[in-house]
């Protein structure tokens, strides 16, 4: 069997610069982010984070990221959870609502209007997703998407998108944290002053 990996290396490289590049076209946005969610946490509120699939891994990653510390320097915890909040009431919800409801009901049950929420999906698509920011939305809680594609249905219902020029899911998510890791360590350094 040949593999030659020099090429097919070279291209997905090439591919992932592109769309990492890409991102310059969101720092209107990205900025704005970053404002409302500082914003948000001096002024008591929570930050909020769901993604489904590999999306829900991230969004956990940035919830950790934001609560514990992105850089060197201490600070304080900041108010930040995973809508995903464990097994039990995951499966419960699913149960006894249905799937698309997972994190719709847990933003029921902790969002109050000051929180922010950032939901990850790279289609856009994802119904538990599109659910949460119809939930967010009815109780006026900022969202901010992190989406890949064109941003599908969901972008319809944030008040801010982040949308990664992509249809490549992998590129998505690491341009997701790539993002994730800016606009929050910006956020540390705003909340530090």
């Amino acid at each position: 069997m040949k593999y030659k990996i020099n090429k097919i290396f070279d291209e997905s490289l090439s591919h992932n610069i592109k769309t990492v590049s890409s991102l310059k076209d969101l720092k209107k946005d990205i900025e704005i982010s970053i404002k409302r969610i500082a914003q948000s946490i001096s002024n008591g509120g929570k930050v909020m984070f769901c993604g489904n699939g590999g999306s829900a891994a991230d969004a956990q990653h940035l919830a950790a990221e934001l609560m514990i510390q992105l850089s060197k320097k201490k600070r304080k915890a900041y108010p930040a959870i995973s809508l995903a909040l464990d097994s039990s009431t995951l499966t419960a919800c699913a149960n006894d609502f249905k799937y698309e409801k997972i994190f719709s009901r847990a933003l029921e049950g902790i969002g109050r209007k000051n929180d922010i929420l950032i939901v990850l999906s790279t289609s856009g698509n994802s119904k538990n997703i599109l659910e949460v920011l119809k939930s967010a939305k009815s109780k006026k809680i900022t969202s901010i998407g992190f989406f890949g594609n064109r941003g599908g249905v969901c972008k319809k219902y944030t008040n801010i998108n982040l949308i990664v020029k992509s249809n490549n899911t992998a590129r998505i998510q690491e341009c997701h944290i790539f993002l994730g890791h800016f606009v929050l360590g910006e956020v540390e350094k705003i909340l530090a002053k």
